[in-house]
């Protein structure tokens, strides 16, 4: 993480000591480190034909929607990177419908904190206790290959290891090296940064918005 002064510093050492790096809270026991290892071909996938863009329709607090657009890593994360799809185009990777309701519409950014990352993508539940991957519950993870190295990347969130579900953050700085190693990097914005950060905006260093931000529309380009 990116600090500019002693206190950004100790509140960095603060969350690292709490728990707060960038988790997905998991109140139902029963779903706590399942996996479903449906799309195994994600891990083999061998297309090397460039994928689109993904994009992100953001209303925050009363203005009006605004776009972010975001560049998948297919080579590095291919599973991640599907699923994150997916859960934009309400399709599976084959094409094939998910049911009403499975996918980041409508929902919000229940998680953000100034100086760190703006988080969303609980579809289930709403408040970061939910979510699920479009290969089932949750799914085992891919090897970590990029850093959290600098401001717009897009990686996931967890509650403990193999339990990638829909959560995923955006990094609002340059350096989060505690991150590394334990969440997947798989993409960066490539347009609408200004938007992330007016998102930011709404964010309290407990996590807790300020504002509802939420995902109006989303899909790929």
């Amino acid at each position: 993480m990116a600090v500019d002064n002693k206190n950004k510093d100790e509140q960095v050492k603060n969350d690292k000591k709490d728990g707060a790096k960038v988790k997905q809270d998991d109140k139902k026991d029963g779903n706590k480190g399942k996996q479903d290892d449906k799309g195994k071909d994600g891990d083999k996938d061998k297309d090397t034909e460039e994928k689109p863009n993904c994009f992100l329709e953001v209303v925050v607090g009363t203005d009006k929607p605004q776009r972010i657009e975001i560049k998948l890593y297919d080579d590095v994360a291919p599973k991640t990177s599907n699923n994150f799809r997916g859960l934009c185009t309400g399709k599976t990777p084959e094409g094939k419908e998910l049911p009403k309701g499975f996918g980041y519409q409508g929902t919000k950014f229940h998680r953000i904190i100034p100086g760190f990352m703006v988080q969303g993508g609980d579809f289930e539940k709403h408040d970061g206790t939910g979510g699920v991957s479009i290969y089932g519950s949750k799914y085992s993870d891919e090897k970590p290959k990029k850093l959290h190295d600098k401001v717009g990347l897009l990686s996931m969130a967890n509650s403990a290891p193999h339990t990638m579900g829909s959560q995923f953050f955006i990094t609002t700085v340059e350096k989060c090296e505690w991150l590394d190693g334990e969440h997947v990097v798989f993409g960066e914005v490539v347009n609408g940064m200004d938007v992330v950060k007016a998102i930011e905006k709404c964010g309290h260093r407990t996590g807790k918005p300020t504002k509802k931000c939420f995902i109006q529309a989303c899909g790929t380009v």
